[in-house]
């Protein structure tokens, strides 16, 4: 697996469109770099050691050049056994200074055959596999450019430099190049599911939303079946729209800090009313989550244990210190000893749905009821908390068709 730092390499670099033009790059320095060494050849030819020898190597040297360009110019080349077969040639055509140059010319500051095209390849390596590679091959080449120097000066050791900033800096481009790949490739495809969603929403406001609405409008007030189908229809039209408008998106919100009005938002219906301050209601993400699920149980009690239809408030209260969030209903309500009884009897609605998500998060949770005069859950927790995730009991609090 690739670091940051080495984020190309096989198959993981930038995409073959960007990295054409820095192929292109290598394959122009190369023969200009191959122009120089022919100049050095034939000027320093009287002062070789073995002159006759350099003409093969500088054969070589132009040979590789044009199978190189070609090879690089190909993606599907451009994989280790070429890189490799690239830095064991250029390497053996520097070592051949030693037969060729001479050791005393090499000692006396004499250029290798190699000069500056010997850079060549540990370019190829950092375009391939980014920054750690260039400079290992960098620091590989440079070892060899010294010891085939066989002296140490301070003109020996600035080419080494200057090959491994080189190299450096070109696994930085790469790496920045794929940066740049990437945000493309998110924009566009946010872009393509913006104009996604915004064709749905417009087809589904002409369709699905105004057929909901008028069959809320004409079965309103209706008895049996029909009035109860309008009333679905409403509860349905209003959990649509609120989809379409984007509160639903809120739910996976993964932000420093959420509001929590923008995800309770998407359990309005025409029987739950919700209320609020005029402005966000700015808590962490997890405890803003955990908050919206403690209430969408308490809904779903309601919708299971009282008649259909009935009136539900959700009201936010905002303080400096604590945010609460209270469900109010006009049901059937119950009596005190009911959720001790449920409790008792394995049914952990309440007990793990609502208060044992609001007592992960540091706060309290007061439920008030009675008999034919409905029930409140009042839930509250402070503004510090954070949420602390327990593996075993996430999955069972999931669930919002739990009992009281």
């Amino acid at each position: 697996m690739r670091s940051e730092g080495d984020r190309g390499g096989p198959g993981g670099g930038p995409a073959p469109a960007l990295q054409t033009p820095l192929w292109r790059a290598i394959a122009v320095y190369r023969i200009a770099a191959l122009i120089y060494v022919a100049v050095l050849v034939i000027r320093n030819i009287g002062h070789d050691a073995r002159p006759m020898l350099a003409w093969p190597v500088l054969a070589v040297t132009a040979g590789w050049t044009v199978v190189t360009t070609y090879a690089y110019a190909d993606p599907r080349r451009r994989r280790p056994p070429l890189l490799v077969a690239d830095l064991v040639i250029t390497m053996a055509v520097m070592a051949a200074s030693i037969v060729v140059v001479g050791r005393p010319g090499l000692e006396a500051g004499r250029p290798t055959l190699a000069v500056a095209w010997h850079v060549a390849p540990v370019l190829a390596w950092a375009v391939w596999g980014g920054r750690r590679w260039g400079v290992a091959t960098a620091l590989l080449m440079g070892a060899t450019d010294l010891t085939v120097r066989a002296h140490y000066d301070q003109s020996a050791f600035t080419g080494a430099v200057l090959m491994l900033l080189a190299a450096f800096a070109v696994g930085y481009l790469v790496r920045l190049a794929e940066d740049a790949q990437e945000r493309l490739q998110r924009a566009i495809e946010t872009e393509a599911a913006t104009r996604e969603r915004e064709r749905l929403a417009r087809d589904i406001h002409d369709g699905v939303l105004q057929v909901l609405a008028l069959v809320k409008r004409r079965g309103a007030g209706l008895p049996g079946e029909a009035g109860e189908l309008a009333r679905l229809a409403g509860e349905q039209e209003a959990a649509l729209r609120a989809l379409v408008v984007g509160n639903a998106a809120a739910l996976v919100d993964t932000a420093a800090d959420t509001d929590l009005m923008g995800l309770l938002g998407a359990y309005a219906s025409p029987t739950v009313s919700i209320a609020g301050p005029a402005g966000a209601v700015r808590l962490p993400a997890g405890t803003a989550r955990e908050m919206a699920a403690a209430t969408a149980a308490a809904l779903d009690n309601v919708a299971r244990h009282c008649a259909p239809g009935t009136p539900v408030w959700v009201l936010v209260e905002d303080e400096p210190d604590e945010v609460t969030v209270s469900v109010r209903d006009d049901g059937c309500g119950m009596p005190a000893e009911r959720l001790g009884e449920a409790a008792g009897q394995g049914r952990l609605g309440v007990a793990q749905s609502i208060r044992g998500r609001i007592a992960d998060l540091g706060g309290t949770v007061r439920i008030t009821s009675a008999p034919d005069q409905g029930t409140e859950v009042e839930m509250s927790v402070p503004r510090s908390s954070a949420t602390m995730e327990r593996p075993a009991t996430a999955s069972a609090r999931s669930g919002r068709g739990e009992s009281r």
